[in-house]
């Protein structure tokens, strides 16, 4: 069944007023709408779930002004010539195993029902191949992600319960600590186990089935047994991140993290919350996010930093980066720091993508 998607601005015909509007150069918006631009982590489906946020229509700035929730939609995803992105299923670990399993399958559905309910402007995507084919076509490809694997944690082959390739990447733990492994959350408490036994077999499990194992949210020693049981031919991602070489903080990644991802060929997404960028929550800058993305070009090198905002995940972005109709600024950003034109377009989408077709064509 098909419906309507909320008014948006077309880009192509705006990008002279868009510039004067973000306060940034004609050419960072030229390049910005050039490229290829993908967020590794959008959450916004989680409040379609918790209050029916609908995802189809454009919203204002939400109560809090832009902070919290109320930051993407598909009417603003386009209009910010967001040509792709990894829209994520949230797991509530409060549910029992079987419980999360069946609300799973119940929201992937869900999900995948309303990207093809505005089949014009969006397309669900699970490679490459098909991002290009929906972008040949002018439509924002949609990725999915699971963040939290004990989602599918019941049985050893609750894996099985994704069809068709559907699930691009897990987030193998996320604020607490599960039969998986423990995450990096200071809602752990007892020390670091790291992965367990069968958080072990599940990034083999995931390996085998060609899924992301996204190391965002684990703990340290939960990061190093993941890296050295995963399929060495095949990518890390960690998709919504800082770097603690710009601001240590127990959700941000050292060097050393940052070096184990680049050797496995993988790409790190820098998110937006401000008080993980180093500054104060309601007070944080753009510049931050060009800092974070900067360290992470400076240690591995332009081909292994990526976007992942995390919008809509509870988080208070940058004054100038409330909506992701602002994402231009970072480009501009960016382009003030010193980085070619060439690695903006790595980092805006590029990388993401030579990731996505090493593992999946």
């Amino acid at each position: 069944m098909t419906a309507t998607l909320g008014p948006f601005r077309d880009p192509a015909q705006s990008r002279a007023l868009l510039a004067r509007e973000l306060g940034i150069s004609q050419h960072a918006v030229d390049l910005y709408f050039s490229s290829d631009v993908l967020d590794l982590h959008l959450d916004s489906f989680i409040w379609t779930r918790v209050f029916g946020y609908d995802l189809r229509k454009r919203h204002g700035l939400g109560l809090f002004g832009g902070a919290f929730y109320s930051q993407v939609d598909f009417p603003r995803a386009l209009e910010a010539g967001l040509t792709g992105g990894t829209w994520v299923i949230t797991t509530n670990p409060l549910r029992t195993a079987r419980g999360r399993a069946r609300t799973f399958v119940a929201n992937l559905a869900r999900l995948r029902s309303i990207i093809a309910s505005v089949p014009e402007h969006l397309t669900f995507v699970r490679n490459t191949r098909e991002y290009r084919s929906a972008r040949a076509a002018g439509k924002h490809a949609a990725f999915i992600g699971i963040q939290g694997g004990n989602a599918l944690d019941a049985t050893p082959d609750s894996l099985d319960l994704i069809p068709d390739d559907a699930v691009l990447r897990v987030t193998v733990v996320h604020l607490s600590s599960s039969t998986l492994g423990a995450t990096s959350s200071p809602l752990r408490l007892r020390g670091d186990p790291g992965l367990t036994t069968r958080g072990r077999d599940y990034v083999r499990a995931l390996n085998a089935r060609k899924i992301f194992v996204d190391l965002a949210h684990i703990s340290p020693r939960g990061f190093w047994d993941a890296v050295e049981v995963h399929d060495k031919s095949q990518p890390l991602l960690v998709t919504h991140t800082g770097v603690s070489g710009v601001n240590p903080h127990w959700r941000n990644l050292d060097d050393e993290q940052l070096r184990a991802i680049a050797d496995s060929g993988g790409t790190v997404g820098v998110m937006y919350q401000s008080s993980f960028l180093g500054d104060p929550v309601f007070a944080g800058r753009v510049e931050s996010v060009i800092a974070h993305l900067a360290h992470i070009v400076e240690t591995v090198g332009e081909d292994h930093a990526s976007l992942g905002s995390d919008w809509d995940g509870a988080i208070t972005p940058p004054r100038g980066l409330r909506t992701c109709t602002e994402l231009p600024r970072v480009v501009d950003g960016l382009l003030r720091r010193g980085l070619s034109d060439q690695a903006v377009r790595k980092i805006l989408g590029a990388n993401f993508l030579r990731v996505v077709e090493s593992l999946r064509g």
